[in-house]
């Protein structure tokens, strides 16, 4: 997280309960959502119900504050550290965390890709890295199979929280990344893992879904489909472009390509810069 937060700025903002409110200058420098990843200035946000014994653990381990719910008031007098109390949702967590990380997100070109078949997502992801490798673009990976910022592994634990998911687009971002691509599936991601995520492009592996059906099998991770995310697929143009390359190349499965190629024309590079960035590879190769 590369962004600070008071408590009381916190707890005006989403309108909720800051005890002591004496407490309002705390300032807090991270994120954890268990007791394991609690470092000192960090505030602790429970993915689970929480009780007094992981709250003096949190303080323990140099938490700053921590997000309880109400029902919690009364019990916590051993409790040195302050305490928000407060039913967070999910799309407020999102934000906060969003905020934390200095929306990363916002300064990168995200893609999605989903499907029902979790190996040929994984696949598609990677070809899709490729692609925007080879047209000149620092790409980030975030995928079980393989995350990456840039040419370097990040070894992540799966599936990944919204805590995750933002860190890693921060580290994707301060790492020179021009964009991200993200696996949508449940070995990669925890549900409303994309809350606060905007995503540019999303493209769906199954062919034949209408875009209603590829917004609701991307809901439970949060991923809002909205005005400014481009739904893509292959189309006509793609799999002309796709099999001129294949064909090129000697090859016979232009498939994966056309949809990395409808993907990149939907975040609007030029087809004639696609073509000449696929005449390079080839003379190259």
């Amino acid at each position: 997280m590369n962004r600070r937060m008071t408590l009381g700025l916190l707890a005006s903002r989403y309108g909720f309960d800051l005890d002591p409110t004496s407490a309002a200058e705390v300032t807090i420098t991270s994120i954890a959502d268990d007791v394991e990843s609690v470092r000192p200035g960090a505030l602790f946000v429970p993915s689970a119900d929480v009780d007094v014994h992981q709250l003096s653990q949190a303080q323990e381990q140099g938490a700053y504050g921590a997000i309880v719910p109400h029902a919690l008031r009364g019990q916590t007098d051993d409790i040195q550290i302050p305490l928000i109390y407060a039913e967070p949702t999910m799309g407020q967590l999102g934000k906060l965390v969003s905020d934390m990380a200095g929306n990363p997100s916002d300064a990168l070109a995200v893609f999605a890709i989903t499907g029902k078949n979790r190996e040929i997502v994984e696949s598609e992801v990677r070809n899709l890295a490729d692609f925007l490798h080879m047209l000149g673009n620092p790409v980030g990976v975030i995928s079980s199979s393989d995350s990456q910022s840039l040419e370097r592994f990040l070894n992540l634990e799966y599936p990944l929280s919204a805590i995750d998911v933002q860190r890693t687009m921060a580290v994707c971002a301060e790492d020179g990344a021009a964009a991200v691509i993200l696996a949508l599936d449940e070995e990669t991601l925890r549900e409303d893992a994309l809350q606060s995520v905007s995503v540019d492009v999303l493209a769906c592996d199954d062919n034949g879904l209408s875009d209603a059906e590829v917004a609701k099998l991307v809901a439970k991770f949060g991923c809002a489909v909205g005005k400014q995310t481009r739904i893509a697929g292959r189309t006509q143009e793609s799999d002309l472009l796709a099999a001129q390359a294949a064909t090129a190349y000697g090859q016979t499965d232009s498939r994966s390509l056309s949809l990395s190629i409808a993907m990149v024309l939907a975040a609007g590079v030029r087809k004639a810069n696609i073509k000449s960035a696929l005449r390079v590879s080839r003379d190259l190769n």
